[in-house]
């Protein structure tokens, strides 16, 4: 199903919103890998994967795979064919049990999409950046390529169910390489030093603050 999606939805996406795609010769092509992004809607984990010639594994809330009927059927192939893998937000055991899906995809060679920030922006801001993102790069040793998105808010406005043509920009910065780096960091600084590292640099992507300056709403993770 991946593989039939992915051949049919990016060309004629591509073709109707007209991405501008910057920096994608900075995604490596094999081995594991973290694109951590900015979060603007919904929509962005379609985008990412539409854009990158790669497959791109996001986390799904699993409410999208257990519909019953031709939607809840629709839903599912839908989500799958993108690269998906369901999550149980309810959970309380939930978080841990996300990291070590990411760290079985990372495992496997792949690249693993994730939002620093938690939860969508719904203010526009770009908040300070959960260590989950740390944490995946530190134990598996992939490099992180953080990404900035513009304008995928106005492609799927929140509250909306349809997307709709706007101008949408997808940048990509270079690698940031964990190997070797925080060798004698303790864990909890080396974590929250390489977030706030990946941040910036989504932040210089996005532009949406100044640098080094973050709104503390999410907490470490």
């Amino acid at each position: 199903m991946y593989r039939t999606l992915h051949t049919v939805v990016p060309p004629l996406a591509k073709a109707f919103w007209r991405p501008t795609i910057r920096g994608l010769d900075k995604v490596p092509t094999t081995g594991p890998v973290i694109l951590a992004s900015n979060h603007l809607s919904f929509v962005d984990s379609v985008v990412i994967p539409i854009v990158v010639p790669r497959k791109v594994v996001f986390l799904a809330k699993s409410d999208y795979f257990t519909g019953t009927g031709w939607r809840g059927r629709l839903s599912r192939a839908w989500f799958e064919g993108l690269g998906m893998l369901p999550v149980d937000r309810d959970d309380s055991a939930a978080a841990m049990q996300s990291l070590q899906t990411a760290l079985d995809v990372l495992g496997r060679g792949e690249a693993f999409g994730i939002y620093p920030e938690g939860t969508r922006s719904r203010d526009g801001r770009l908040y300070r950046g959960r260590t989950g993102v740390a944490h995946l790069a530190l134990t598996s040793g992939a490099p992180v390529v953080p990404v900035g998105l513009v304008g995928t808010e106005n492609l799927q406005p929140i509250g909306t169910r349809v997307p709709r043509r706007a101008p949408v920009t997808v940048s990509f910065g270079d690698p940031i390489r964990v190997t070797g780096e925080y060798d004698g960091v303790a864990p909890g600084k080396a974590r929250r030093e390489l977030t706030d590292r990946v941040m910036a640099a989504i932040e210089e992507l996005s532009g949406q603050l100044p640098a080094g300056v973050y709104n503390d709403r999410a907490p470490d993770a």
